[in-house]
This record gives C-alpha cells, structure tokens and sequence, in this order.
C-alpha cells in the first residue's frame, strides 16, 4: 500500500502438547498450544474436532470467524458515533463455513465463506435505515474482511429500542 500507515502485529505460538509425546503418528499427538500476545492473556488452542483437537480450546478457524466479527462490530461502532447512531446492545453469531479437499488435485481444504449476523439495538432517537446502512460501509472499512479471499457477508438485524411512558 503506497504511502498507507504500516502497523506490525506479533504472536508467538508454543505447542504445548509435546509433553504427551512427539508427532510420530497423525491419530495420536496433541495439538495443544498456547497462543501467546505481549502483555495480554494468552490462547490456549487447539486443532478442530475434526481434526482430533480438542473441542474444550479455541481452534485457528473459530478465531478466522472471531476476528472478522470483531474487526466489523468495531468498524460499526466508530461509524455509528460519527453518524450519530447511538448502539445500546450488539450480538453477532457469526458462522464460517470451511470445506475440505475432496480428492487428488484438488486445492487444500479452505474457508469458502463467512456471514455476520450482528444484531444491534439503538436508542429511539437513532435512525434505523443510517444504522442498516453503516453495516455496508462497515464491512468496506473492515481490515480483515479486505484480506479474505472468500465471500464475508453480513446480515444485519436492527432493533430499535422502545420508549416506556411513565
């Protein structure tokens, strides 16, 4: 990006499962491993169930979908305080669908698609067609969205909150 402000993001992953033994056999090692951020709790983690994880730890694609939900909730927010918009309660229930390789030659299995299904509350005196629509600019905004290499979709639900007269 020419000219763009850069910013440096490092994690170190340990692999914590070589206490249960080494990967001599794809069934029986560990995939534990502890996700660790500068002056921050660290991740434990895991490979998906299906992939002989474990289902109690965060696994790479769960924190894909996280992070895409994440990255457009606060690009949200930011945009609804500059339009106006006051948020008063936001729920997202992402869900990422991946599919496996099926056979010889093809690619490796991969993300094929993310949807976002935020569901946000606004104050009575919010606009609910501006806060519908800063959902799309939100999603243009979002950095992570703009580096996927397979559909992010968001469908949005807007509750606007009711006014209770005394």
């Amino acid at each position: 990006m020419a000219g763009g402000k850069e910013h440096r993001y490092a994690a170190k992953v340990v692999w914590t499962g070589a206490v249960e033994g080494p990967t001599r056999d794809y069934k029986t090692y560990s995939r534990a491993h502890r996700i660790e951020i500068a002056g921050k709790p660290p991740i434990e983690g895991s490979a998906d169930p299906a992939f002989l994880g474990d289902a109690s730890r965060h696994n790479p694609e769960d924190l894909l979908v996280a992070s895409l939900s994440a990255c457009h909730m606060l690009w949200y927010f930011h945009l609804c305080a500059v339009k106006g918009v006051a948020v008063t309660a936001y729920e997202d229930d992402a869900v990422g669908t991946m599919v496996e390789a099926s056979g010889p030659g093809d690619p490796r299995g991969r993300m094929t698609e993310v949807i976002l299904r935020p569901r946000v509350t606004i104050t009575a005196a919010s606009d609910p067609e501006t806060a519908r629509g800063l959902h799309e600019r939100a999603h243009h905004e979002c950095y992570i969205a703009n580096s996927m290499n397979f559909p992010v979709r968001c469908e949005p639900e807007i509750v606007v909150e009711t006014v209770m007269l005394a």
